[in-house]
């Protein structure tokens, strides 16, 4: 919640506190960053803030605030002045846990924005927003139509797509990512890449498992692959 109070792409409107919460460092804390700027705090009772709150264990505090702004991907392909564009897109992940999660990595690793599609696609909920620990308040994320033609504009962009995919022919440490641009893509656990988004990637790689087990989930996966990107373009 910090984040959200600190990171200013979208204004806090309220913050709500649990009547029975103790008064410990962290919520003391956001009560203060809360009244600098000019946030009102309203004492409610448990049942109040867990209907308002939408998430299991809202451990006390509930900020409501506006949507966040949506980006163009357009505008996330063109990178920064520094470096070109390094973005994700999730294809098929559902699971909100997950999301989170795999925005959180997203946000540490570097990623300049993070491509949902409109259809068969979790999107940014209360419980996306708790697990991905304040990464949301400053990760760009586009929602696209499909993600296949997304794929196909950010090609003709010049955007290297890289797929992650069980099935991948490439070991993710063996891609040659260098200083282009690129978009990394995870599928969903279970059926991975789509098969149009498969076969629009560039090229389609894989994390070699040493283990008795045959997979990771989507977000362990994504950290691996996310940060072998970054290891490359550093």
């Amino acid at each position: 919640m910090r984040e959200l109070l600190l990171a200013g792409r979208r204004r806090t409107k309220e913050v709500f506190l649990g009547n029975e919460v103790e008064r410990v460092d962290i919520v003391a804390d956001i009560v203060d960053l809360a009244s600098e700027l000019g946030v009102p705090v309203r004492s409610v009772s448990r049942s109040k803030l867990d209907h308002v709150a939408r998430t299991e264990a809202p451990q006390g505090v509930v900020a409501m605030a506006e949507a966040l702004p949506s980006s163009e991907l357009a505008a996330l392909s063109r990178g920064s002045e520094d470096s070109p564009a390094f973005l994700l897109a999730l294809d098929g992940v559902t699971d909100p846990q997950n999301l989170g999660a795999v925005i959180r990595i997203a946000e540490c690793a570097g990623v300049d924005g993070v491509l949902l599609p409109r259809h068969r696609s979790a999107h940014v909920t209360p419980t996306v927003t708790k697990a991905a620990a304040g990464a949301v308040e400053y990760m760009p994320m586009a929602v696209v139509g499909g993600l296949p033609s997304a794929i196909e504009q950010m090609r003709s962009d010049g955007i290297w797509v890289v797929g992650l995919d069980a099935g991948g022919e490439t070991s993710i440490h063996d891609i040659t990512v260098g200083a282009e641009a690129v978009c990394l893509v995870l599928g969903a656990e279970g059926p991975g890449l789509s098969r149009l988004v498969r076969e629009r990637c560039d090229v389609v790689a894989s994390i070699p498992l040493r283990g008795a087990l045959a997979s990771l989930n989507v977000a362990s996966a994504g950290a691996v692959a996310c940060y072998e990107v970054a290891r490359l373009r550093s």
